[in-house]
């Protein structure tokens, strides 16, 4: 684990699979379609049950950049917050991105939650740039953290030694 105290909150690290965490809300990756598919999707619909595809079903769409919440069915979190990433080399990836990040923490915020779990965003499917990834997503949540948030913790949990050195070297940066 990797950790960073912003005040009185903490950025952290881990590897793990963000399907099984116990904690209030986890964030993922969605496609436009608010479609689970494959991989974490997968998994969410499997352990979580086919409640949260029919929330999302009654949401519609979730365009890039933005952010939608659903209960978390049968899983142990509560919320899965469904944000909208970037595509590998979209025009404006980094600020997609951003936002993408920004609207999650914000539906958190809504929620009233204090942990909230991210993955690294884009990363799989759409193929977006770890290391563009790992910037522009500690930057985003640093710079939430240190100005008023009512979160006290945001975990980022990657799968893999790929994503794991540049979240932690990004992290590490200043601290």
């Amino acid at each position: 684990m990797v950790e960073k105290r912003i005040g009185d909150k903490w950025l952290r690290l881990i590897r793990d699979d963000i399907t099984d965490l116990e904690i209030e809300a986890f964030v993922f990756d969605i496609t436009e379609d608010a479609k689970l598919g494959s991989g974490y999707g997968s998994a969410i619909q499997q352990r979580g049950g086919i409640k949260i595809q029919k929330e999302l079903d009654t949401i519609g769409r979730v365009p890039t950049g933005e952010a939608v919440v659903t209960k978390a069915g049968l899983l142990k979190a509560d919320h899965i917050i469904h944000t909208n990433g970037p595509k590998f080399r979209e025009p404006d990836e980094r600020t997609k991105l951003r936002q993408a990040t920004k609207n999650a923490l914000l539906r958190a915020e809504e929620l009233g939650v204090k942990r909230v779990a991210f993955p690294s965003i884009g990363t799989g499917l759409y193929q977006v740039a770890v290391d563009l990834c790992a910037d522009v997503m500690v930057e985003t949540i640093t710079d939430h953290l240190a100005n008023g948030s009512g979160l006290d913790e945001v975990v980022l949990v990657v799968s893999d030694t790929r994503e794991f050195a540049p979240f932690a070297a990004r992290i590490q940066e200043g601290a």
